[in-house]
């Protein structure tokens, strides 16, 4: 019989979760600049028919996304991106994350003259289930670099969402959707610049990441 212990809950459509994974015993999975860009592309392909963004940040071992899945009904079933030929009987949204993360493995094995595998087995999500819960945890993803020491504010980090949010530049992020959440642009920025109490929402905080 399957272990429990293993079993992680399904990504059922119409929810927001925060999605989250590593490399395998903690190793890099990022080791140069074009990597970031490479992952993100993948990213586009196998994931944003499946859900929209509302924040992200790749670091160099690990990553974390917000994601609200799609209504069947609202599935880009034309650009959706299978690892196999022919499409699945069943959309299984797990399955669209394990087919990027498959994916980018076998480039950057590949590439890099590696072999076996670069994420941790099974990747985290945790279902998003109050609005205080998204406003804290788009901060949490976004000062990630901060809390691990990579920079000094959210800002000065180029492989998060952050800058999708302050810019006027083109983006399939949900960037106003994500500025309503804190009010306005300047709420946002201010927000994020202040540190916050996350008492209440420990599951956010991931031990090495």
């Amino acid at each position: 019989m399957p272990n429990d212990k293993y079993k992680k809950e399904p990504l059922d459509f119409g929810n927001y979760y925060h999605i989250y994974n590593r490399g395998n015993n903690g190793i890099d999975v990022f080791f140069e600049n074009g990597n970031y860009d490479y992952f993100l592309k993948l990213y586009h392909q196998y994931i944003h028919p499946i859900a929209e963004t509302f924040a992200w940040c790749l670091m160099k071992n690990h990553f974390h996304f917000l994601v609200y899945i799609r209504n069947e009904k609202e599935v880009l079933l034309d650009s959706l991106a299978y690892s196999t030929v022919e499409k699945p009987r069943v959309l299984d949204s797990s399955k669209q994350f394990g087919y990027l993360f498959n994916a980018y493995t076998q480039a950057i094995n590949k590439k890099y003259s590696r072999t076996g595998s670069l994420f941790e087995k099974l990747f985290e999500r945790k279902r998003v289930t109050s609005e205080k819960y998204l406003r804290n945890l788009i901060y949490y993803i976004h000062n990630n670099p901060v809390h691990h020491g990579f920079t000094q504010k959210a800002n000065d980090y180029p492989w998060s969402s952050y800058d999708s949010v302050v810019s006027d530049k083109s983006t399939k992020l949900k960037r106003d959707e994500v500025i309503a959440i804190y009010g306005s642009k300047e709420d946002f920025i201010d927000y994020h610049n202040k540190e916050q109490n996350l008492e209440g929402i420990f599951d956010l905080v991931i031990d090495g990441n």
